[in-house]
Parts: structure tokens; C-alpha cells; sequence
């Protein structure tokens, strides 16, 4: 059933170098989706398709910060393709400091990825699915777009203005059969955790391979219904 349901389907990946990423891309590439990927890694990005068999035309540098960048990159797919199936975005960075710690910069760049990254992907892709009034975006705040923790005031501000973005966008597309799914996911040991400097038990936190099959599933969703959102999270890390 699983690869019925995402056989020939249209699927982009954004961020697929990253360790939820790729595993989403492994998965659903063996559903035989017709799938394309995004990263800023061209040695990853291009690893990662030769490992899925994914033709050179379907992979793509891309830096979601950079308006033109995405743009540029959604004129290709929609003048090879039309509109998407399913659009993932699975771009974003980690950041945990203590918020008298928070450097300026840093909060800047975390925006820039985590918020104005999926504004900018979600703006580019969105109108097509719109104007065919079918199609599914799939986010991931993480539960920390959910509910707080010390020491995320700059990283829970990108992904609750995250989660509330696609709320908002959500209530533009009543009238049309686009879904949006927000996927909030506890620990994770990929490489979010690499740069956060914070004695974390990581051997406890989902796998990536975890992490990758739940938006797998999500892409998954019956034609008749509409997963708003999913929460999954280790024993140890429940935060809601």
C-alpha cells in the first residue's frame, strides 16, 4: 500500500543533506516518488542522490536564506514538473544558549533559516498547489515550536513563528484540498546536536531513521483526510 500511495508522486525535499532529511529522502525514494532534493552541501546533496538513484536534474543547491536562490530553483521543478505533490521542509539549525548568552547574530541567523527560510520555500511552492487546489507542505518545528525550554529563546522564536505561520497559511487554503502538517519531534540524534554545546545523553533521543519514517508516513495521508499536526517524542524528553 505504502508504495502505491507514493508511486509517481512529485516530492521535494528541502534540506535533504541533513540526517532527517536524508533519511525521509531514502524512504520515500523506495515508495518510487518521483523525487528531487535541495541542500548547501553539493558533496552530501550529491552522495545522497547517487545513493537513491535520483537523476542530476532533480538535485539542486539551494540556499533558503536567499530569495533568488529558491526562487530560482522553484521556476526549474515547475517548468520540468508543474506543481509539487508533496513539498518537505526539512531545512534548519540548532542554537541553544542561555538568553543573556544569545548572540545577536546568532539569533539573526537561526531567523534567517528556521522562519524566514520556510516563509521563502513555502512562497515559492505554495502558489501552484493553490491555484490546482491540491497538494501537502510538511514542516517541522519541533516540539520546541510547541512548548518552552531553558536556554531556547532564540531557536523556540523561529519555530514558534514557524508554527504559527502555517496556522495562518492554513486558514488562507480552507477553500482548497492543500495540506499542511506540522511535525513536532523531541530529541533527535542527527546533526542539529553537533553544534550545540549542552550535555545532552543523545544514545536516549529518537534516531534519525525515527524521525526520517514519521515524515514518510505523514506523506502517506489519505486523500480524505488531513493530519494537522503529529508530536513525537522519546520516553525521557516528553515535553507536552
Amino acid at each position: 500500500m505504502a508504495v502505491e500511495l507514493l508511486a509517481n508522486k512529485k516530492v521535494l525535499i528541502v534540506g535533504a543533506t541533513g540526517g532527517i532529511g536524508s533519511e525521509a529522502t531514502r524512504m520515500i525514494k523506495s515508495g518510487q516518488a518521483n523525487v528531487f532534493i535541495t541542500g548547501r552541501d553539493k558533496e552530501k546533496l550529491n552522495k545522497i542522490a547517487k545513493d537513491n538513484n535520483i537523476p542530476g536534474d532533480q538535485v539542486f543547491e539551494m540556499e533558503v536564506t536567499d530569495p533568488k536562490s529558491v526562487q530560482g530553483v522553484a521556476d526549474k521543478v515547475h517548468d520540468k514538473i508543474g506543481q509539487l505533490d508533496i513539498l518537505i521542509n526539512a531545512a534548519g539549525v540548532g542554537y541553544l544558549k542561555k538568553f543573556e548568552d544569545i548572540e545577536y547574530d546568532q539569533l539573526s541567523r537561526v531567523l534567517d533559516i528556521n522562519l524566514k527560510g520556510a516563509f521563502l520555500v513555502m512562497q515559492a511552492f505554495l502558489p501552484p498547489m493553490k491555484a490546482a487546489k491540491k497538494g501537502m507542505v510538511i514542516n517541522i518545528p519541533g516540539v520546541l515550536g510547541k512548548a518552552p525550554m531553558a536556554a531556547a529563546a532564540a531557536y523556540a522564536a523561529s519555530k514558534y513563528g514557524l508554527n504559527g505561520m502555517v496556522k495562518s497559511i492554513r486558514e488562507e487554503l480552507k477553500r482548497t484540498n492543500v495540506r499542511l502538517t506540522n511535525l513536532y519531534l523531541g530529541g533527535v540524534d542527527s546533526d542539529f546536536w553537533d553544534e550545540i554545546d549542552m550535555p545532552v545523553n543523545r544514545k536516549k533521543f529518537l534516531t534519525a531513521q525515527e524521525a526520517g519514517r514519521a515524515v514518510w508516513f505523514l506523506c502517506q495521508q489519505p486523500a480524505s483526510g488531513v493530519v494537522s499536526e503529529m508530536v513525537i517524542q522519546p520516553f525521557n524528553h516528553q515535553a507536552i
